[in-house]
């Protein structure tokens, strides 16, 4: 069934990167906004000490989330100078390639978990 899917990446921020890491963001996002249009949802949140770092993803179907890893590997390359890859998660069913890609990244030692069925719920496009 092809339906939302929700991507949650989690990261350690490397010891003394946290301004170069805002720094990157701050470039990256814009960046990222004008290449992705598929992608609904792109929220960066850090932790209270900001040594952690959540990215949620919102994508409508499992083309768009396909979409928006085009280039993935080139910008994760850029960004692990700041962050250490924690966990992967999965929420929905993604294209058979894109759930192999994120299976092998537990090789690396980051933590994944897929959860493939949605059983209602909405996605409000506006607000009001």
């Amino acid at each position: 069934m092809d339906g939302p899917i929700v991507f949650v990446s989690r990261s350690r921020v490397k010891d003394g990167k946290l301004q170069a890491l805002r720094d990157f963001m701050e470039r990256g996002t814009p960046a990222l906004e004008a290449d992705k249009p598929r992608t609904l949802v792109f929220l960066p949140f850090l932790s209270e000490d900001g040594t952690e770092l959540t990215i949620f993803h919102v994508f409508a179907d499992a083309a768009s989330m396909d979409a928006h890893l085009e280039g993935a590997g080139e910008r994760s390359k850029a960004a692990y100078e700041f962050i250490e890859t924690a966990s992967f998660e999965v929420y929905g069913a993604p294209s058979g390639g894109t759930l192999e890609a994120m299976q092998q990244i537990t090789t690396t030692g980051a933590r994944f978990e897929h959860e493939p069925e949605s059983f209602g719920g909405f996605i409000r496009p506006t607000t009001g």
